[in-house]
């Protein structure tokens, strides 16, 4: 098969990514189109100038989708239990969007996460268990925020109730727009 030419390749990638429900990984993009993976960094980056949710991930490329519902919720656990946090939300139905921090030098640091199934919790732990980074919580005592995104409230309520019943749940913000988390003091 032939390699694919530039605007054709960059519609058929928005293609693949509007149809997909899980990331893409620039290999499995370079391969399709028989191009390098570095032509296919140049193309996500001439689509994001245009398509601001292309997005990023640990486990590959994803195109936001907008969802309807969305909730932010801090929450507070150890190292150790990140994975059954991130397996409680998405096991509500919820997509983990973000995480982010207040940080007291630093201010608000963010990540797009978009961890939506099973395998992309596996992928995230994968790439921690690597040992050269450690996740933000890290920074202001397991004090963290998740925005989370839903089909629906119920979705949202349901991760809610089981982050409320594990004890990690502080606080819920239902209002997401231009949300900025309180100044961190220890607790």
């Amino acid at each position: 098969m032939a390699r694919v030419k530039g605007e054709i390749r960059r519609k058929r990638i928005m293609e693949l990514l509007s149809a997909s429900r899980t990331p893409i990984s620039g290999g499995r993009l370079a391969e399709e189109m028989k191009v390098s993976r570095q032509v296919i960094v140049g193309d996500i980056a001439r689509l994001r100038q245009t398509c601001p949710n292309l997005l990023s991930t640990s486990s590959g490329y994803v195109l936001v989708k907008p969802l309807v519902h969305q909730r932010i919720f801090k929450v507070n656990h150890s190292d150790e239990q990140t994975r059954e946090e991130l397996e409680l939300m998405t096991g509500s139905g919820c997509t983990v969007v973000d995480v982010f921090i207040e940080h007291r030098i630093y201010g608000t640091i963010r990540k797009p996460l978009q961890i939506r199934t099973k395998e992309d919790v596996d992928h995230f732990m994968e790439d921690l268990s690597g040992g050269v980074s450690t996740p933000l919580l890290g920074l202001t005592q397991g004090y963290h925020y998740h925005t989370l995104s839903a089909d629906s409230e119920a979705d949202l309520d349901r991760a809610q109730a089981a982050l409320q019943e594990r004890g990690f749940l502080i606080e819920t913000v239902d209002n997401t727009e231009n949300y900025e988390p309180k100044k961190y003091s220890g607790n």
